[in-house]
Order: C-alpha cells, then structure tokens, then sequence
C-alpha cells in the first residue's frame, strides 16, 4: 500500500512538472529552462524531440550544436538554456526535453507543444421562430465544419434567457463552440487555446414583446408592411393610367 502511494506521488509530480504549451501554427516556439544549470567538461546539455530525436545541444564552453533538420530553424543559447524554433508546423507538436547529461541524464524541463491552426468562423442561423400571446422563441444553431450545436431563447416583455441547449461534439481537439446570450445579443464563439472568432445575432432583430403581453415577430411584420406598400403603389399606379387613358 505504501509503494502505491509513493507511486501515485511520483507520477503526479511528473504530471505538474510537465507543461502543455499551445501554439499558433507558423509562429515561434520559446521554450525555457527555470532550474539552474552548470556543465563542465563531462556534462553537457540537450534538448530532445519525442524523447529520440536531439534538436541541439551545448558544451561547457557554450557552442551550441544544432542537429540535422534543426539547423537554420533552432537556436539554443548558453546563456539561459532556452530554445527557439521558428516557423513552428503540426509535424513539431509533441514533447520537447531539456536533460543534462554527465554521469547520468537528468530532466530538468518538459512541455508537450500543440500546434493549432486558427479557428474558423462559426455560423449562427436562426432555424426556428414561433411565438404565443406573451412570449417569443428562437431555436438557433452555431455550426462549424466540425461539429454544431443548438439552443432554443424565450423573450417576454422584460427579458430574454437560454432555455434550452442542444449540442454535438462541443468540445474537439482543444477546441470548442459556445453559445450564450447578452443582454438582447446571441453570441456563437468558436475557440481553441490561440485564436477565437465569434457571430452574433441581435435577437429583437427576429421577436420583439410588445408590454401589452401581444408577441409580435419582427420579420413577419415587415414583410406584411412591405407587401402591403406595394399593393398600394399598384393600385395608384392603375387609377393615374386609366385617368390619363379618360383624359386622351
């Protein structure tokens, strides 16, 4: 019992020493190292790719050594072991290591890189509009490539809430969908760990509650006054030609 839980320590320590790091793909990796570092002429220092692959390394007179596909894109300094990778791809995602190595190999930092594209911008569509003698309400669904997802707002006469949510595959690859609503404004938020875009709708734009307790849709109304405009201009058009036909 007790070696499991030095076990349980031993693996929880390693699991907060590691640091996930998320990056914009294309951008600069900067990695550092916050413990104290000395070598000489038995240690040198490494930083390692996926536990195999070596990315450089110094000795204890502070050439740093680049290796293979590394060079002309990586810089390790002397001065503070950090490193830099430039113009970072999906293929550089993983775990990256500094270890000094003398007598043995010590880890002294860890962090698991992802490599994220920037997020697309969802779409924010009205699917349902109904309404009763004190109330309107929306159904809306925020979509993206990926996955969607919908909520259904009622509005009276002083407010307007959520009530009701429907989604799917919300949450994908360090990524997510959201939607809320502020004050008279749907918001669909699509979102990873280094960029966002969002879509609004402006709710009384579709329903607005008259204080009298009658639900009237906006658009519904608008098309009613537009046809009828029309309608109007018809029949004058056709009264000013006939009177113009009697005039001849």
């Amino acid at each position: 019992m007790f070696f499991l839980v030095v076990l349980a320590l031993l693996f929880c320590t390693e699991a907060q020493d590691l640091q996930n790091v998320f990056l914009l793909h294309g951008s600069d990796l900067h990695l550092d190292v916050k413990k104290s570092v000395v070598l000489d002429k038995k240690t040198d220092f490494f930083w390692k790719f996926n536990t195999t692959n070596y990315v450089g390394k110094l000795s204890y007179n502070n050439e740093a050594v680049l290796f293979d596909s590394y060079e002309g894109r990586a810089e390790v300094f002397g001065r503070n072991f950090s490193l830099v990778l430039k113009n970072i791809q999906h293929s550089d995602s993983g775990y990256y290591t500094a270890v000094v190595v003398g007598g043995q190999e010590q880890s002294i930092a860890e962090y698991k890189v992802i490599v994220q594209d920037p997020v697309s911008r969802a779409e924010l569509t009205v699917d349902h509009l109904s309404s009763t003698s004190d109330s309107c309400n929306l159904t809306v669904t925020c979509s993206t490539v990926e996955f969607n997802i919908s909520s259904t707002f009622r509005c009276d006469a002083q407010n307007c809430l959520q009530v009701e949510e429907k989604s799917l595959n919300v949450s994908k690859y360090f990524s997510s969908l959201i939607v809320y609503l502020q004050q008279d404004t749907i918001f669909c938020n699509h979102s990873n760990k280094v960029s966002w875009k969002a879509n609004k709708k402006v709710i009384k734009l579709y329903c607005e509650i008259k204080s009298d307790g009658i639900s009237v849709c906006v658009v519904k109304t608008v098309v009613f006054s537009v046809s009828l405009i029309i309608m109007v201009i018809a029949v004058i058009s056709v009264h000013l030609m006939e009177k113009k036909k009697k005039q001849k």
